[in-house]
């Protein structure tokens, strides 16, 4: 069986979407391509269960972009397509690729129509994969990274024993102030004298996805304002605390948000800490 997902969005939506592809590509034994913007597609490259991401300007795209894709899509013989796009141009598109079951929020190609659940974004899935006949527990997926990759970012890390505490920022306008996230590390190493720290910047990412993700995954806390330093967190499993985060996040042990989304000027550093266990 073949499955196709359309999902438009940022890189942090893509890694939401995770979960969701391993359930159907394990539950259907399918094989799984999935369309995304163009600077997301590097992501999906983390993904096991994905045979191929073709990359689509879904905001851009012309009528010629469309045709190309509907020549793409109808290749492979798909029998479900799980949409998150919407519109007129991918309703049509569908339509003509002739692929049988067709799970969408809303438009006229949908087979099937749905309302994402509630909560965790990740686990929202839950309502477009019942449709297919698969069900949906986001919160057992880990995402599995190459042990050479695990290994060459463990190479890159602080040396020591100590705990490892990763920073990973925003870098927006909104972004928890820098005079605090300088100061933090200070603070709880007057605790905790071996505690190690690395940073990473969402303006200044550095390194491939596979490296970004490996990197993070030798953190034993992390602490993070970037939505993909987030998600990433939360596919890994490790100890979170998330800053402003505009979205739900899954309740369970060592996931914390902290903050209100656009508000974090006035979130001081005691709350912080607290958050982490070192109040």
């Amino acid at each position: 069986m073949r499955a196709l997902f359309l999902i438009p969005g940022t890189a942090a939506r893509q890694l939401q979407l995770f979960p969701a592809v391993a359930a159907v590509a394990d539950q259907l034994r399918a094989q799984v391509q999935v369309v995304c913007p163009p600077p997301v597609t590097a992501w999906w490259g983390l993904h096991p269960a994905v045979e191929k991401a073709v990359p689509f300007p879904f905001d851009t795209a012309n009528l010629a972009d469309w045709a190309n894709l509907l020549g793409t899509v109808r290749e492979p013989d798909f029998q479900l397509a799980v949409n998150l796009a919407s519109g007129r141009p991918v309703d049509l598109m569908l339509t003509m690729s002739h692929i049988p079951t067709r799970v969408a929020r809303s438009g006229f190609s949908a087979t099937t129509r749905v309302m994402p659940g509630e909560g965790w974004p990740a686990q929202a899935m839950d309502t477009f994969l019942r449709a297919a006949g698969v069900r949906l527990d986001a919160g057992s997926f880990r995402l599995p990274l190459p042990q050479a990759d695990l290994e060459a970012a463990a190479r890159s890390l602080p040396a020591g024993s100590g705990p490892l505490l990763l920073l990973a920022r925003a870098g927006t306008a909104a972004d928890w102030p820098d005079s605090r996230w300088r100061a933090l590390p200070e603070r709880i190493r007057g605790r905790l004298a071996d505690l190690r720290v690395i940073e990473t910047r969402a303006d200044r990412p550095g390194g491939t996805p596979r490296q970004r993700a490996a990197r993070l995954a030798g953190a034993d806390v992390v602490l993070a304002s970037d939505p993909v330093s987030i998600e990433l967190a939360l596919l890994l499993g490790l100890p979170l605390v998330a800053l402003g985060a505009a979205e739900p996040l899954p309740e369970r042990p060592g996931v914390q948000a902290l903050g209100a989304p656009g508000d974090l000027a006035t979130l001081d550093t005691d709350a912080v800490l607290a958050a982490l266990g070192f109040a």
